[in-house]
């Protein structure tokens, strides 16, 4: 049975079952415990946390999943993957235990011909939480199973959570008999590769905190109502129905391997170290893929730096089977292939996904060049100094620094002969992991802090936002927090968290800051300087008591800064018109990254694998939107179906989560977007937008910055004053500066050849005098001396080649020092006589350097260094005399 055939049977089944089909949630989502959607039941956390209503009783989705804590893993066993497809059913306080059991009972062992799966009902077994008696009692009454397949297992295996504070439960699986060949009997308790898990039913009735009942810690609450939350292995099932070893033979992983295969010359199977490699591959692309489909680029942090490590395995296994063409846009392509009859956007979106592969593969290509050069000094530093073990902080900074891959570390120092201190490495990849987990609890707001909110949330519900047409409202207070506590009141001076029942303040959201205001009452005030949303549809004022005492239910005015939020409201519309604009000049390829909306200026952030935007595009663009500007076009909002949105045509941003009713921000036939922001009535009120810079801020991702309204006016004003005098200060006509200005900047580079030209044979001129000073040292004779100051590199050399020359066919050494401020630079020379009389230029500096707090090398006859410690060229200077006295 075909992957996408398992797909439709599970989604039929229980749409026949009255669930409502929810199409799987974007890989990003806005949930700060979790870089990726890790599994089905994530969309839909806010239901079973009762923070907001469900919309449907029952759901099923076919959720895309990237867990990554085990990328490492990956391609070395046949079970770990990093991309997966979960199937769920969701019930939100509608059936419970039985119904999640006679579900899956019915389709697990169904026949094909009733759209089941046709697995063979005496090979399944189950287990259950380890007090779970109801389970049980359910598994023989509707299922029929004896208790012998029913095994009762600890919190560890049969209680989950997403391993973060949320929603948990007692869960049961259900496991399908491979048969013995694979394994010992006893079920899965015994041999988990035997008794293969496929379909994980989660009893949803806990709310956990920072410790996990998995490991015996008792929940902190209970969730308001019953649930069911079940995953299905999709893969997992396939491999089952299709009669293969594991889930890389599958009908939609196998096809990447053998493009692989095609590449390489190589088959799968043929060799331990290669199949690692081709699975690697298999698993990373449809990862790489599908990560990049929902809007992810490469970077060096976050999901980012995960999708760029993907992406660079996929290259490095690609090397080490052989293969050194670039690869991965034909992998995405096989990817897109197959996937694309479930998840059609593969194909929509795929100039875009195949322009962020060629680029990161073209980064990583010219990342590995690089690397290879420094792997291949620290190689020689390794044996000058007699070691057969690269250093561990060597193989890190190679990791760190310059992206190289350890297990390629690894094996080219097996082939030079040399072995990698790898506890020093991993010690040090574990200091970095500890201090990146510090940073990131130090700045954490998820579930373990949001208890509060939550609480003011289930008391007095959600934040009731009037911000789209009032800037003044009237609430009351539900909630304050100070210092992380909640509290009935709180004094002036007070840095406070105010909640209220209703509000016009918009909470920092989708790239626009947050309002500032004051709320005013009868008897306080305080100042807000920022409005956050900890807590999804709850808003919290952030601000400062100035006055009186703040106290919880007391009725306040809101005021909005007014002139604030119309800044704010130029600059999010203008960068609406921003990204059609790029859009339009650059294609679909060009899609939103990030973006901020503040008083009077915008930043547009958007994917651009192909590299920069010209000048003459950006300023098209400019003029374009400035154009639309002056037509002063309406400016529509409203919400409509996301089915409609879509066919009006609407842009949404990858990543965004969005319900079935969605906000649309309309300028007609030139920009039309999905977005929750505030905007102006009519594009006539932003008067002005000037792009200022246009650059990149990471592999294929640019930005565009500008100003807008009176700020762009003042920009252009000091511009124009600036132009004014400089036109004056030259006597030319400003159309004319860039010629006289080009013209001035050619005659002063002239000037500085010139200079360099007379002050380098001013520097030769005295190599005769440097050669008179030359001392007897035991028959060779030695320049040891501080050359004039300031000479750079390539001066000191040629001037002790100078030397070195006059001193003729004789043993002779020539070392000449440079001072530069707080650096010293020098060099080294010796004669063929020198040389023979065992007086090498490389192997002298070692002797003197560390005097000068420097260090250096090179070749026999000429090698070169640096140090830090100018007084010390005196000391440098006699030691080397001792040197070459011998």
């Amino acid at each position: 049975m075909q992957t996408h055939e398992i797909v439709r049977r599970f989604t039929d089944h229980f749409v026949k079952a009255g669930h409502t089909p929810v199409p799987s949630a974007s890989l990003i989502l806005d949930d700060p415990n979790l870089l990726f959607v890790n599994a089905g039941m994530v969309q839909f956390k806010p239901y079973f946390l009762g923070q907001a209503p469900a919309p449907y009783p029952r759901a099923t989705s076919i959720q895309k999943c990237v867990r990554t804590g085990d990328i490492d893993e990956v391609g070395k066993t046949t079970r770990h993957n990093t991309f997966f497809q979960m199937a769920g059913n969701f019930s939100f306080g509608d059936y419970f235990k039985a119904g999640a059991i006679e579900h899956a009972w019915n389709l697990v062992t169904g026949d094909l011909a009733s759209g089941g799966f046709g697995f063979d009902p005496d090979r399944i077994w189950v287990t259950v939480y380890e007090t779970d008696d109801e389970a049980i009692a359910l598994w023989k009454r509707i299922a029929g199973l004896p208790e012998e397949r029913i095994q009762r297992r600890d919190g560890k295996d049969n209680y989950w959570d997403m391993g973060v504070p949320g929603p948990g439960g007692p869960c049961s699986e259900i496991y399908y008999d491979r048969g013995p060949e694979f394994g010992k009997d006893g079920g899965p308790v015994v041999d988990e590769d035997r008794y293969l898990e496929i379909w994980n039913l989660v009893f949803m009735q806990d709310e956990r905190g920072e410790l996990s009942p998995k490991l015996g810690h008792p929940p902190i609450g209970t969730l308001p109502s019953k649930n069911i939350d079940t995953g299905m292995g999709v893969e997992r099932v396939a491999y089952l129905l299709q009669g293969v070893a594991n889930v890389y033979e599958t009908d939609l992983v196998r096809p990447v391997i053998a493009r692989a295969e095609d590449f390489s010359g190589r088959r799968y199977g043929a060799s331990p170290e290669d199949d690692t490699r081709f699975r690697v591959i298999a698993d990373h692309a449809r990862s790489g893929v599908m990560i990049i489909g929902d809007g992810v680029t490469p970077s060096n942090e976050g999901r980012g730096y995960v999708l760029r490590r993907l992406l660079r395995r996929i290259v490095r296994s690609a090397r080490l089977l052989g293969i050194t063409e670039p690869v991965l846009k034909a992998f995405a392509e096989v990817v897109r292939d197959e996937m694309s009859p479930t998840y059609p956007e593969l194909t929509t979106d795929f100039e875009r996904i195949s322009a962020v592969v060629e680029a990161e593969e073209e980064a990583f290509r010219a990342t590995l060049s690089s690397g290879t050069r420094i792997f291949d000094t620290a190689v020689a530093d390794t044996r000058s100094s007699g070691a057969l073990v690269l250093p561990g902080d060597k193989a890190f900074q190679l990791h760190d620094t310059y992206g190289f891959p350890i297990d390629l570390t690894l094996e080219m120092a097996a082939e030079q002969g040399l072995s990698v201190d790898q506890d020093r490495f991993t010690a040090l990849m574990q200091e970095q992991r500890s201090r990146a987990k510090a940073d990131a609890a130090k700045h954490k707001v998820g579930h373990g802090d949001g208890t509060i909110y939550r609480a003011v949330l289930d008391t007095h519900g959600t934040t009731d936002f009037l911000g789209y047409t009032e800037l003044v409202a009237e609430g009351t207070v539900v909630g304050l927090v100070v210092d992380g506590q909640s509290v009935p009141a709180a004094p002036e001076g007070s840095s406070v968290e105010v909640v209220l029942d209703r509000t016009p303040f918009y909470a920092e959201s989708g790239g626009q800051q947050a309002d500032r205001g004051v709320l005013r009452s009868g008897s306080f005030e305080v100042r807000v300087d920022d409005v956050q949303s900890p807590v999804a549809g709850l808003r919290v004022h952030r601000g400062v008591v100035t006055a009186g005492t703040a106290t919880l239910d007391s009725s306040v005015i809101a005021e909005v800064d007014v002139a604030r939020r119309a800044a704010i409201s130029r600059a999010h519309t203008g960068t609406h018109l921003v990204h059609a604009g790029v859009r339009g000049a650059l294609g679909t390829s060009a899609a939103q990254a990030g973006s901020l909306n503040a008083p009077g200026r915008l930043r547009f952030d958007f994917t651009s694998p192909s590299g920069a935007v010209s000048p003459t595009q950006l300023a098209e663009v400019e003029g374009e939107i400035n154009a639309v500007l002056q037509e002063n076009r309406e400016i529509a909002t409203y919400e409509t179906s996301m089915d409609e949105a879509k066919r009006l045509g609407a842009m949404m941003l990858f990543g965004e989560k969005y319900g079935d009713r969605v906000r649309v921000v309309d300028m007609g036939d030139y920009s039309r977007e999905l977005c929750g922001g505030t905007h102006v009535g009519r594009t006539g009120e932003i008067g002005l937008i000037k792009v200022l810079s246009e650059g990149s801020i990471g592999s294929g991702v640019r930005r565009v910055e500008a100003l807008v309204g009176l700020d762009a006016f003042d920009y252009m004003s000091k511009e124009h004053l600036l132009v004014a005098s400089l036109a004056e200060q030259l006597k030319a006509k400003p159309e004319d500066l860039p010629e006289r200005i080009n013209g001035l900047v050619e005659r002063l580079r002239d000037a500085e050849r010139d200079l360099e030209k007379h002050r380098a044979e001013a520097v030769l001129a005295s190599a005769g005098s440097l050669a008179a000073q030359a001392e007897d040292l035991g028959g060779v004779s030695l320049v040891a001396v501080e050359a004039p100051a300031g000479l750079g590199g390539n001066d000191l050399r040629n001037l002790a080649s100078d030397v070195r020359g006059r001193l003729g066919s004789a043993p002779g050494v020539v070392a000449l020092f440079s001072s530069d401020g707080d650096k010293v630079a020098f060099v080294v020379a010796t004669t063929a006589a020198a040389r023979d009389r065992g007086l090498a230029a490389g192997k002298l500096i070692p002797t003197f350097a560390p005097a000068v707090g420097g260090r250096g090398g090179g070749k026999p006859d000429l090698a070169q260094g640096g140090g830090t410690d100018p007084a010390g060229v005196g000391a440098a200077i006699q030691q080397l005399r001792e040197a070459v006295r011998g």
